[in-house]
């Protein structure tokens, strides 16, 4: 058994869905997981529809939704997801074969936890849903910066974003660290805290904003005009 299996053995069972449709490569990715202890694979849907069944029939823990699929797309299918009351434990990775581009941007704004790229590594994978599945964003901080990228040549949507009067000062700052990228470490050095008293203020501020995860809460701080977009935000590591 391997590292990663060792560790979750202790954990409580992940439950995920596998919606995409393409067989082969939910096949893949159904070998992989059963393969792995502590992961149950609950199903598998073609399409978004039967995609967005699964999930309210199973309620796992993870849905893994391809990006573009027919009847109903990932986006929709995600928008759903997280639009429904009863589904709120249920965190959506998006699948993709392009990298962070517009249709992941605006599955991140429907309420995806994050994202992950068809060719990634098993090990990389197994790591995402662990990550996701306790709640975290996928999202490191060079692809956040990648996800700022998006928004050099977007004006600030204030007119849907929440309002920012809600937050406090400490909370709108440490708002304002994630969506430049850095770690719940790397904030609490930058404001003299702890990592835990800064991991308080963003859980504190994605329940004020309605935020699922971090994901979100990087969506609209710049969406908001929290953080206004420099050119030099533009790159890639």
């Amino acid at each position: 058994m391997n590292g990663v299996g060792e560790v979750r053995a202790t954990s409580p069972l992940i439950r995920v869905a596998l919606v995409d449709d393409q067989a082969l490569m939910r096949a893949g990715f159904r070998a992989l997981l059963d393969a792995e202890e502590g992961i149950e694979v609950v199903g598998e849907a073609a399409d978004g529809a039967q995609g967005l069944a699964l999930v309210r029939a199973e309620k796992p823990d993870i849905a893994l939704v391809d990006v573009q699929m027919p009847v109903m797309t990932g986006i929709e299918t995600t928008r759903r997801i997280a639009a429904d009351p009863e589904l709120c434990g249920v965190r959506v990775v998006i699948l993709t074969n392009y990298g962070l581009d517009e249709y992941v941007f605006e599955a991140l704004r429907a309420g995806a936890s994050g994202f992950l790229l068809k060719d990634t590594e098993p090990a990389d994978l197994l790591q995402a849903i662990e990550v996701v599945a306790h709640g975290e964003a996928l999202l490191s901080p060079s692809v956040t910066r990648t996800l700022i990228g998006e928004f050099v040549a977007r004006p600030p949507d204030r007119a849907t974003a929440p309002g920012l009067e809600c937050l406090t000062r400490r909370e709108r700052e440490v708002t304002a660290l994630a969506a430049r990228g850095l770690t719940n470490e790397e904030i609490a050095a930058h404001m003299v805290i702890s990592p835990f008293t800064a991991k308080t203020h963003i859980s504190r501020a994605m329940t004020k904003l309605g935020a699922r995860d971090r994901a979100q809460l990087v969506v609209f701080a710049y969406e908001s005009g929290l953080v206004a977009v420099r050119q030099e935000d533009h790159r890639f590591e």
